[in-house]
């Protein structure tokens, strides 16, 4: 919205007294200018919201009041006392200030409004499975197979869509890997369109998993979030990526203005949500921004990158599909299940094994620079 306007007055007073006045609107053209504008009004958004949200969800008795079901039996008892009550859905907080200022401080071109109605939708997707849960509509809130339905039809949309037009088609029928310059396979529409499928839905699913300590999931978010802020503005630009030799994508680099915003808004609910947390996001906030993460992979034709770059959230979803498996496998093999952690997702593993929850937090934090230096190092390394 502020670079129309600024244009439209740059154009308005183009050969007027008044052209040398407003040349500082010049600017706005800037990608660099408005991703820093849109991290800092998102932020700041954040910041206002925030008590007033908190204040909102408590009114509405949206606290976590539910016993969740893997801590439970994991015997974290004393922790899960200490937070009940702790409004959730903070995720709407993440999600307001995200939209309105990428909004605000973007060029609306297709990738950004595809990226902004993919977050709605699992914004409303992880709301319902919030609201079912503090309604006690159901224990564990929707169904996984609602969830995945949803989720997976979100993500065939955005594959079928790129895959019919022809300015985005390369973006489903090429396949790249990481550290390597060219295609590994060439009109693979079908392999691109299930990749696509599995990294918007692994990833959404991935930060849900994630979303178990004070600030754990939006910090890490944060990290990944700085990663695609480089990937987009290189991706976006046409001397850049050539000169890296990553995929050029057009219209890429207003997906560094959205990056920025999740950063703002990131850095804006962590102030509510680091320990000890006076919000949780819930799957409201957490299902979206896993989705966006990889809708973003997606769009720039680096979906596997951010295998790389989210290792934490990686780890996490692995912890918990080896530990599932494992218990299944060993109780109708012998019995009796069997577990390879002691608490799976894996960050209650270390918990159950006496590190401080502000511990884990900062530990994983590291993990995650780690990879994000790993996926960046990709640039080079091909």
């Amino acid at each position: 919205m502020l670079f129309y306007l600024s244009q439209y007055l740059l154009a308005l007073s183009a050969g007027t007294e008044w052209a040398d006045r407003l040349s500082a609107l010049r600017l706005f053209r800037y990608i660099t200018f408005r991703s820093a504008g849109a991290a800092v009004t998102a932020l700041v958004l954040c910041w206002w919201l925030g008590p007033r949200v908190i204040a909102w969800l408590k009114q509405l008795k949206f606290g976590q009041e539910y016993v969740d079901k893997a801590e439970a039996e994991g015997g974290i008892a004393a922790r899960l006392l200490s937070k009940k009550g702790t409004p959730t859905m903070g995720g709407i907080l993440i999600v307001v200030a995200l939209n309105l200022t990428t909004l605000l401080w973007a060029q609306w071109n297709t990738l950004v409004q595809l990226t902004l109605l993919s977050v709605v939708v699992l914004t409303g997707l992880g709301f319902y499975d919030d609201f079912a849960k503090i309604t006690k509509q159901s224990s564990g809130g929707a169904r996984s197979l609602v969830k995945l339905s949803v989720q997976a039809a979100l993500a065939l949309f955005i594959g079928l869509y790129l895959w019919h037009l022809p300015s985005t088609r390369q973006l489903i029928t090429e396949i790249m890997l990481p550290f390597y310059k060219y295609p590994v396979m060439r009109d693979a529409g079908l392999v691109g369109l299930a990749l696509a499928v599995l990294t918007i839905v692994g990833s959404s699913n991935a930060v849900n998993l994630t979303d178990g300590l004070d600030g754990l999931a939006i910090g890490c978010t944060i990290i990944v979030s700085f990663v695609f802020l480089v990937l987009t503005y290189l991706a976006g630009n046409r001397t850049a990526s050539a000169y890296l030799q990553i995929p050029h994508v057009i219209g890429a680099g207003e997906l560094t203005v959205f990056c920025a915003a999740m950063i703002g808004a990131g850095l804006g609910f962590l102030w509510f949500n680091c320990h000890p947390a006076q919000v949780f996001m819930g799957d409201t906030g957490s299902l979206a921004l896993g989705g966006a993460l990889g809708i973003v992979a997606v769009l720039i034709h680096q979906p596997l990158v951010l295998v790389i770059a989210g290792g934490v959230f990686v780890m996490e979803a692995v912890s918990v599909i080896l530990q599932t498996g494992w218990y299944r496998y060993t109780r109708r093999r012998y019995g009796v299940g069997a577990r390879i952690f002691l608490m799976a997702p894996i960050h209650h593993h270390f918990e159950k094994k006496g590190w401080y929850e502000s511990q884990v937090v900062m530990r994983f934090y590291i993990l995650g620079v780690l990879c994000a230096v790993m996926a960046l190092s990709t640039l080079k390394i091909r």
